[in-house]
């Protein structure tokens, strides 16, 4: 079942309470439905994952967590999700966030040589935030509604096939 996969691969809810961003929702994270695992739990946890790791922000995961505390979907998936974005992929996803938001707002794309300091990005943040979060915005909400479907089918699916599987051996034996 999709729930023993994905309560191997995900982290024990203990070891997230202790989490420092996440201990900032305080008894929230003692609501059961924030580490229960169902189709509609996963599925709006991925959603909130995918949705948050597109947003050109600092703070994603708490940013997923809280959200995932105020929909009350599982905690755990959706602060994963946002490492869809971690130091390896940040650059190339958000060049082309960056790039689908201008292209949108019909901005003309600045050439900006970048470097990783502090001080680049106070100087030339006024340049790129409106396209970078609008992009961001798009390209979130597409991947969530994606994630989202996506999750109900597999799930949906799975649970067929087992049911299948299980209604065959039932048959085999009534009639063997």
């Amino acid at each position: 079942m999709p729930r023993k996969l994905l309560q191997r691969l995900l982290p024990a809810p203990h070891r997230l309470r202790q989490e420092r961003s996440i201990r900032l929702l305080g008894d929230a994270l003692h609501d059961p439905n924030l580490w229960h695992l169902n189709r509609h739990s996963a599925a709006g946890a991925v959603a909130v994952g995918l949705f948050c790791a597109f947003m050109p922000i600092p703070f994603q995961m708490l940013l997923a967590a809280a959200l995932a505390v105020l929909l009350r979907v599982n905690l755990p998936i959706a602060v994963v999700l946002v490492w869809v974005t971690n130091p390896l992929t940040m650059a190339p996803i958000f060049l082309a966030v960056y790039r689908l938001g201008a292209w949108i707002l019909h901005t003309p794309a600045p050439d900006l040589h970048f470097q990783a300091s502090r001080e680049w990005l106070s100087a030339n943040l006024v340049t790129f935030w409106k396209p970078l979060l609008v992009g961001g915005m798009v390209v979130g909400t597409l991947a969530a509604l994606t994630g989202w479907c996506a999750m109900q089918v597999f799930w949906r699916a799975y649970v067929l096939r087992r049911y299948r599987h299980r209604h065959r051996r039932r048959r085999r034996r009534q009639s063997g």
